[in-house]
């Protein structure tokens, strides 16, 4: 469906190049006396990679509805990784490379939706945020008394995470999975 730049939206999944892209951020420009445009950083499914494209604002972009199905994360062997449908119990195996950053964030048991374009898997969307048990962190110092500090902390699937200095080894952590930021102590 052709759809007119300025009324794409943040989340939306695009044909660009010949190739499904998931649009990131999104600036609407009207430069005083020229024609205004849609300043885009997109994200491709099947890659991962990031770029950044000007839309013009009498520009038609084709959106690309995609099916989603929930599913779970099970395990990894190797470069592959593993969900299971919550309904009818089928599996699926995914690349890493299909994947791309998302695996920093998968832990078993975790639920997801898998995209579907054309019948074909072509990547994962993850919750807003995960809980991650912290492997290792440097130790806080007992006489630091300024809280903002923050330290990197190895998660459990080795994601290197800015932490408050008063978190510890074996304590788990709410991360943002949009920017891999600290969020909070999880209960």
């Amino acid at each position: 469906m052709l759809v007119p730049a300025t009324q794409l939206r943040v989340g939306m999944v695009v044909m660009h190049n010949s190739d499904l892209h998931r649009i990131m951020e999104l600036t609407h420009v009207t430069p005083g006396n020229w024609r205004g445009f849609v300043r885009t950083k997109l994200r491709n499914l099947r890659s991962g990679l990031q770029t950044e494209h000007r839309f013009r604002s009498e520009d038609k972009v084709d959106r690309i509805t995609l099916e989603q199905l929930e599913m779970e994360y099970l395990y990894q062997s190797g470069d592959e990784f593993f969900f299971m449908n919550s309904e009818n119990y089928d599996q699926l195996s995914l690349s890493k490379g299909t994947l791309g950053d998302s695996v920093s964030y998968l832990i078993p048991n975790l639920k997801i939706k898998v995209d579907y374009h054309e019948g074909n898997p072509v990547g994962i969307a993850l919750p807003k945020t995960v809980d991650l048990q912290i492997t290792d962190t440097p130790p806080s110092m007992k006489s630091a008394t300024v809280t903002n500090e923050l330290k990197p902390a190895t998660t459990e699937t080795g994601l290197v995470v800015r932490v408050p200095s008063f978190l510890e080894v074996g304590e788990t952590i709410r991360v943002d999975t949009e920017t891999g930021a600290y969020v909070s102590r999880a209960k």
